[in-house]
């Protein structure tokens, strides 16, 4: 083992210290990321690659004015493809959503899926391959590696530096009775392919900018500190921090400038990569549930909850804070001051955004919170948490964002 000599005084002989021993991982990436302004350009090609002849693609009704939907389309008629579009996907996916879905893929006898659109239609789009290929319903595959049969390759196409879904191999899908999100996973079910093109981000509307972007920090703050956190969770984390909290703000001020979307783009994928080998912490566990409650924006409930779950950490993972904290020039030394530097800049990203900073604003009230605390304390993402979290520390953690 590497071992890193001390300083000593003179003549006395060098003192050795063993470097602290890095824990053990397995990593196999997922998929091929393919970069660059214009490369929806290349679906029909990179479709074709991959054996598709007849694609569903999946988006939402949303992006139609924008036209990208349109564009991918295009592409995929060029290459000669057969192409089918289901855009009837909707914010937070249901279930009734991917059978919707499913239906259509069923009907067209598709053997390749391309998503086009936020985390939404990703997700959508790998709840289709799902049970298109594995069959029963999305609750068989709560969790991870349930799916037995081989699943269709795939293409994801984000138009928003958000989620990072498109790096993932799990699907968030709520469950149409009772709104609650189910993670559903499996590597079989990650994109083949990611195409990553900053010209179709640049329609965005400033507060999806913001939210997007927003959850984006979040995942690679709450990635970076978790108990599955290892060296390379950690620095696709860290390197997304530094491009997301450099660059959110020239987007918001300049959403036409390509090379600040690109960085954007780059920094939700690395977040995302971030998640699919670290998972998340209590922020996420205590967001879905406001969602499924209150209709709050996922980026927005991240936003409002994030500062309160750092200060929570900070006894945990003071020092990964100040790491953070440190690159961006935010502070350097005390770890409790770094954190709090770190709270303060995720306050001024909502504010900058115009975006609410309590939960007070969004409509939730306080005589609620026992029951969102119940609920978020059986989301998945909470395990992960470097400071073990128990329902009354939810519950505290709700009232200090109210």
């Amino acid at each position: 083992m590497k071992t890193t000599p001390l300083p000593s005084s003179a003549g006395s002989a060098p003192v050795s210290r063993l470097a602290a021993p890095l824990p053990t991982f397995d990593y196999d990436p997922l998929s091929r990321v393919v970069f660059g302004a214009g490369t929806l350009t290349r679906l029909g090609e990179l479709v074709r690659a991959l054996g598709g002849t007849r694609v569903l693609l999946i988006t939402d009704p949303g992006l139609e004015a924008a036209g990208h939907p349109q564009r991918a389309l295009q592409s995929l008629l060029s290459a000669g493809l057969e192409a089918f579009v289901f855009d009837a996907v909707e914010e937070n996916p249901t279930t009734r959503h991917v059978e919707a879905g499913l239906e259509m893929a069923r009907d067209r006898k598709v053997d390749l899926l391309v998503a086009v659109g936020g985390g939404s239609s990703m997700d959508c789009a790998k709840g289709v391959n799902f049970l298109l290929t594995n069959g029963g319903s999305m609750a068989d595959y709560k969790g991870f590696g349930k799916a037995t049969k081989p699943m269709l390759p795939s293409i994801g196409v984000p138009t928003t530096a958000g989620t990072g879904s498109e790096a993932q191999s799990y699907a968030l899908i709520a469950d149409a009775r009772t709104h609650m999100k189910m993670a559903c996973g499996d590597r079989k079910a990650a994109f083949r392919v990611s195409i990553l093109d900053p010209e179709v981000t640049a329609s965005q509307p400033a507060k999806v900018t913001a939210v997007t972007g927003i959850d984006a920090l979040s995942h690679a703050v709450e990635s970076y500190v978790t108990t599955r956190r290892n060296a390379l969770s950690q620095l696709f984390a860290r390197e997304a921090w530094r491009l997301l909290e450099a660059n959110l703000p020239v987007v918001l001020r300049e959403p036409d400038n390509l090379d600040a979307r690109g960085a954007m783009q780059i920094g939700a994928h690395l977040a995302g990569m971030a998640i699919e080998n670290s998972m998340l912490g209590a922020c996420h566990a205590l967001a879905n549930p406001l969602t499924a409650h209150y209709g709050v924006t996922h980026g927005t409930a991240i936003g409002i909850l994030l500062p309160h779950v750092i200060r929570f950490n900070v006894p945990a993972v003071g020092a990964l804070y100040g790491d953070l904290s440190h690159d961006v020039g935010l502070l350097n030394g005390d770890d409790a001051a770094a954190a709090e530097a770190l709270t303060r800049r995720v306050e001024e990203f909502m504010r900058t955004a115009g975006l609410p900073t309590n939960l007070s604003a969004c409509g939730v009230s306080g005589g609620i919170l026992p029951v969102l605390a119940e609920e978020a304390s059986h989301q998945w993402t909470g395990r992960f948490n470097p400071r073990p979290v128990t329902e009354a520390d939810l519950l505290h953690l709700y009232e200090a964002a109210l």
